[in-house]
């Protein structure tokens, strides 16, 4: 996995996580396991970090989508099997997160099917 990839990956995991107005605990652990499966560099994750800082919600946005569709196909299903996983680490699904992951998934030519697909067939690592 590259930096397209990784980076993509963090933006729209930290959309999801605050998209209904709170990240919580679970989420933040979710995230580190995140971390520590995908082997995101840690330089990559302080640039990270600091972008979510200074950048507004939507710059976020396009910029994650704009890494993402540098992804293959296969990275991209990987990407949203991921969030879609994510948005149940809390146990309950809010509205805006599933509107945010409709949304993303479209905006990268996927089709949502192909996603519940995937996130089914990959082993839950939170």
């Amino acid at each position: 996995m590259d930096h397209a990839y990784h980076a993509g990956l963090l933006y729209l995991i930290h959309l999801l996580m605050g998209v209904d107005g709170d990240i919580n605990e679970t989420e933040l652990v979710a995230l580190k396991k995140v971390r520590e499966h995908e082997k995101v560099p840690d330089a990559l994750y302080f640039e990270f970090e600091n972008n979510v800082r200074t950048l507004r919600e939507r710059e976020l946005y396009n910029r994650g989508i704009a890494l993402i569709n540098e992804c293959t196909r296969d990275e991209k299903l990987s990407i949203f099997a991921t969030l879609y996983k994510m948005s149940e680490v809390d146990g309950r699904v809010h509205q805006k997160e599933i509107k945010l992951l409709l949304y993303s998934i479209e905006s990268a030519g996927i089709e949502f099917d192909e996603v519940v697909n995937a996130a089914k067939s990959t082993p839950n690592y939170f």
